[in-house]
């Protein structure tokens, strides 16, 4: 397979200015020459296929777009994606049940870099009742909490709960251009309102629950150094009560 220096080299520019890294830091993270990224960014060198995968890892670059990366300079995808359910998964599915029956009677659930839920927690069950049944085939994060058909009527603070996904999306879709992301946000985020500056990192929500208010954060997990595009897209959204009452509550 003949690789497209021009457009590898293009591709690399564009994820060393998403991370904000100049053509130096790059050269000094990947242990080359900032003369040699620069012939490389310009489609006047062509690299190795591990010079690629070198490039790419200090860029923090996603496994899904190394596999691109590869392919462009005319070798071989590295990383597999596997399907959850996959026999050769048996560990990573098993790490995740441990991960989710560990946290009851707390929720937590698991998702993909689309937010659909692929896993739950039992404590996950008792926040569904209501919910409208079309939003449930298959569940999506984004439009159980946003979907007024979802949690959104139950949601005290549903500017919080906004702002923090229009971060997380916006971010998403600064990197990625998925899709499926961007129909996620045309649909429940687009239109301009006045939020605050929620958290990057959590999601900070009272939600209406057996008719009492439930104070609850959230966390993220992700596997680390994952060589699966599937594991590494996958995130386990745990929640905590934020007070002692909520936490009474979800123990009862």
């Amino acid at each position: 397979m003949d690789g497209d220096g021009r457009r590898v080299g293009e591709l690399l520019r564009e994820w060393r200015q998403r991370r904000r890294t100049s053509q130096l830091d790059l050269a000094l993270q990947a242990d080359v020459s900032a003369r040699y990224v620069s012939l490389v960014e310009t489609g006047k060198s062509n690299p190795s296929a591990d010079m690629v995968l070198r490039l790419a890892s200090a860029l923090d670059v996603p496994l899904r777009h190394r596999n691109r990366l590869l392919f462009a300079a005319g070798f071989a995808p590295r990383y597999r994606e596997r399907p959850l359910d996959a026999q050769d998964m048996a560990a990573a599915r098993e790490a995740l049940v441990t991960v989710l029956r560990a946290h009851e009677p707390y929720p937590a659930l698991v998702v993909d870099r689309r937010w659909n839920v692929v896993m739950t927690n039992a404590a996950v069950a008792p926040f569904l009742g209501g919910v409208h049944p079309e939003l449930l085939r298959p569940p999506n994060l984004v439009r159980l909490a946003l979907d007024p058909r979802g949690f959104a009527a139950r949601i005290a603070n549903p500017a919080d709960v906004r702002a923090v996904f229009r971060a997380r999306l916006a971010r998403q879709l600064a990197e990625d251009g998925d899709p499926e992301i961007a129909a996620l946000y045309d649909t429940y985020l687009a239109e301009p309102v006045d939020e605050p500056a929620g958290p990057d990192v959590t999601i900070a929500m009272t939600v209406r629950y057996r008719g009492r208010d439930v104070r609850l954060f959230s966390t993220v997990t992700t596997f680390g150094t994952p060589q699966d595009i599937t594991l590494q897209e996958l995130a386990v959204e745990a929640y905590y009560p934020a007070d002692a009452e909520s936490a009474r509550l979800l123990r009862s």
